[in-house]
Order: C-alpha cells, then sequence, then structure tokens
C-alpha cells in the first residue's frame, strides 16, 4: 500500500492558544473570529478564486496539541458521555486517531489581503492557535448537509448551556473580549466527569480566566493579564 506525505498549506490564528477551552466541535462558538494564514508558497490569490462565493469552508486539519507518542486506542471516552463510557474510535470525533486528522466546518467571513498575503476570516473554528491545515474544501449544502440523517450517542444527548456570571473585576475590558469570554464557558469546557466546585484556568487571548461551576452557574472569579503565574490551564 502506498502512503501519502502531506503538508501544511497553511495554518490558523485566533484566541484559543490552549486546547482546553476550545469548543469540542466547529460552529458553537462563532464570536471567535480566526485568521487562516497560508504557508509562502500557497500565497496565490489564484489559489482562490471563486471561494467568496461560499458561505462555509471545509478544514482538514492536524491534532498538533497531542504527544506523537500517543499509541493508538481503539476505543475513546466521549465526553458527551460523560467521559465514563467507552465508544469505538472511528465512531467518534476524538482527537486521539491514528493519524490526528480534524475536520472542521466554519464560517467564510472574507477574503483579505494582507502582509501575509491572502487570508481568510473565519468564524465559528475549533482549531488551536497555530493548528497546521493540511488542506481546504468548499462547504456544498445539496450534498453535505443530510437532514434526516440519525447522530448515534450523540443523538440524546443535549448539554444545558451555563449561566455565566462575573464575579472579579471587568473594568477596561472590552466588552466583545468579555462576550467571547461568556460563550466560551457557556459550552462548558470541563471534563466530561469533572464535579461541581473545581477551580479551573484558561488562557484565552491575551489573559488568562479563571472559573468554577456550581448548580449550572459558572462564576468567573478572576481574568489576569497573561504574564501572570497565578493561572495556568486546566484543574487548580
Amino acid at each position: 500500500m502506498n502512503s501519502m506525505e502531506i503538508r501544511p498549506v497553511a495554518h490558523i490564528e485566533n484566541e484559543y492558544r490552549e486546547k482546553f477551552g476550545i469548543p469540542r466541535q466547529s460552529g458553537l462558538n462563532e464570536l471567535v473570529i480566526s485568521r487562516i494564514v497560508f504557508e509562502p508558497e500557497y500565497r496565490d490569490l489564484n489559489a482562490l478564486r471563486g471561494i467568496e462565493d461560499f458561505d462555509y469552508i471545509w478544514l482538514i486539519w492536524g491534532f498538533s496539541g497531542n504527544s506523537e507518542s500517543s499509541r493508538f486506542s481503539p476505543t475513546v471516552k466521549p465526553p458527551k458521555l460523560g467521559g465514563n463510557t467507552r465508544m469505538g474510535v472511528f465512531a467518534t470525533r476524538a482527537p486521539f486517531r491514528p493519524n490526528r486528522l480534524g475536520l472542521s466546518s466554519v464560517r467564510l467571513m472574507e477574503v483579505k489581503q494582507s502582509d501575509d498575503g491572502p487570508v481568510l476570516i473565519v468564524s465559528g473554528a475549533d482549531l488551536m492557535d497555530g493548528t497546521p491545515i493540511y488542506d481546504i474544501k468548499p462547504y456544498l449544502p445539496y450534498t453535505d448537509s443530510h437532514q434526516d440523517a440519525r447522530a448515534g450517542f450523540t443523538e440524546d444527548v443535549t448539554a444545558k448551556p451555563l449561566e455565566v456570571l462575573f464575579d472579579c473585576d471587568t473594568e477596561g475590558m472590552y466588552q466583545d473580549y468579555l462576550e467571547r469570554v461568556m460563550k466560551m464557558l457557556e459550552l462548558d469546557p470541563r471534563p466530561g466527569y469533572s464535579g461541581d466546585g473545581t477551580v479551573y484556568g484558561i488562557h484565552f487571548g491575551d489573559r488568562d480566566v479563571r472559573f468554577f461551576v456550581e448548580d449550572g452557574v459558572c462564576r468567573v472569579t478572576e481574568i489576569a493579564p497573561e504574564d501572570s503565574d497565578r493561572i495556568k490551564s486546566g484543574e487548580k
């Protein structure tokens, strides 16, 4: 069998500076805007001719935040099932896969000329800042959307958005940044097995956000500058 070596055609730039806090699927947080910056050899506007006529595009990308030494496991624990039930890896979108490839549908907002050549401005991405993108294809509603399709184990699992309250000083912070933080936390980024009361920290944009959840309410206790040593990602 012939193998294929693939190289990134672009990378993404956004406020998701670490894996923790990224939406578990694309399209869930359209408040976060991302830039898709092409590698120098692909900065040819001709390669994007016609793409501005599509509302959505598919991104094929790599889970660059995973360790390359991660061993293959035939089963994983989807967060949708509380992180305690195992399903087959090919029946999920888990990041721990043999080839570590991801697939996301994002909204194309603009094709923009910049110092980095032509750049795609998109919303709804579930990719970490710096993630390599291996290919881009248009989303075709007539074939990519299947209204009557079954959704497997995700069909009966619905998550109620968390109420988010800021119990910290937000004076001087941009309102749109706070709105993006609120949307990110509404989606409940905690591990599926997490219980109430545990304090977490997320590095988002140029700040670190500290929060805990209790009785369906997410309370933000601190938003600190990114050079703060007090907050690191994950559980505290």
